[in-house]
């Protein structure tokens, strides 16, 4: 199996899928990313060793079944390659070019895209018939949903397929149709982008917010953390997809969700968003 993208969704799909039994090639353009990917994944199983969830020796057995690679064109034979590259239509339309090429011909080419069109990512290559989406929660050794995006063209096997490897990963396969947002993102997004105009408008503090909805409404998250667990620059995206797609004026992003991602503030992996995090002043 190879995972394209080596950043937050990347690692956490290379993890579960070594963590399954399978050998894995993580890709990224960028040597860092890939290095840093595999240390996310270190990172994530030294925590399952101190819990005494898995022993060192298991930790070393995983890590044995995830190897690096900075090139499409050296993978070798796959039978499925799960695309997590970041959430724009022009990179990822690049991606699904080459890995047309490069792919075995049986090869599924699944997306882990949370809002953008299968059908329009199908349409690039020469097996549209192959091509699904499979969006994974964040964050993914943790999260069980997977949402399962069928194309225009997309098999019946190849959904088949796709729905015997989330299941395989510990995972629990939702179909959804190919529309903007899809299913979790038409509502949970939105949600978010509300808490944001609540910030902006002055209703409550980020603080606030978050503590209404989790005392409130029993959330696990507040919405303004989960924002920043996503990554604000990834809330906008889609805010923009769901916008551009349906017409509907009440999917328009909060401009104070467009100001913090300008100002570089995109939650967690920022070190800043709509709360403060590691040694961020």
């Amino acid at each position: 199996m190879v995972v394209v993208g080596a950043g937050q969704m990347g690692a956490g799909i290379a993890q579960v899928a070594a963590e399954a039994g399978l050998d894995v090639v993580m890709s990224d353009v960028d040597e860092e990313a890939a290095k840093r990917g595999l240390r996310t994944i270190v990172k994530n199983l030294g925590r399952g060793v101190e819990r005494g969830k898995l022993t060192e020796a298991d930790k070393e057995t995983v890590l044995a079944r995830v190897k690096l690679s900075t090139s499409l064109r050296a993978l070798g034979e796959f039978d499925i390659v799960i695309e997590a590259a970041v959430e724009r239509m022009d990179v990822k339309l690049e991606v699904f070019r080459e890995l047309d090429q490069v792919a075995p011909e049986h090869a599924v080419l699944a997306s882990n895209t949370s809002s953008l069109s299968i059908t329009a990512l199908a349409a690039a290559t020469s097996r549209p018939e192959r091509v699904i989406g499979m969006h994974f929660m964040n964050p993914v050794p943790v999260m069980r949903l997977v949402e399962v995006v069928r194309g225009l063209q997309t098999a019946d096997q190849t959904c088949e397929a796709v729905h015997q490897l989330a299941k395989r990963l510990g995972k629990t396969p939702a179909d959804v149709s190919d529309t903007p947002g899809f299913a979790i993102n038409r509502v949970l997004i939105p949600m978010i982008n509300e808490a944001i105009f609540c910030v902006q408008e002055g209703v409550a503090s980020p603080e606030g917010i978050d503590l209404v909805m989790t005392l409130g409404a029993n959330h696990p998250l507040g919405p303004l953390a989960l924002a920043d667990l996503i990554g604000l620059d990834t809330c906008l995206a889609v805010m923009e997809v769901l916008h551009e797609g349906l017409g509907d004026p009440k999917y328009r992003p909060c401009p104070l969700l467009r100001k913090y991602v300008e100002a570089g503030w995109l939650g967690r992996k920022s070190g800043r968003g709509f709360h403060r995090y590691g040694s961020e002043p």
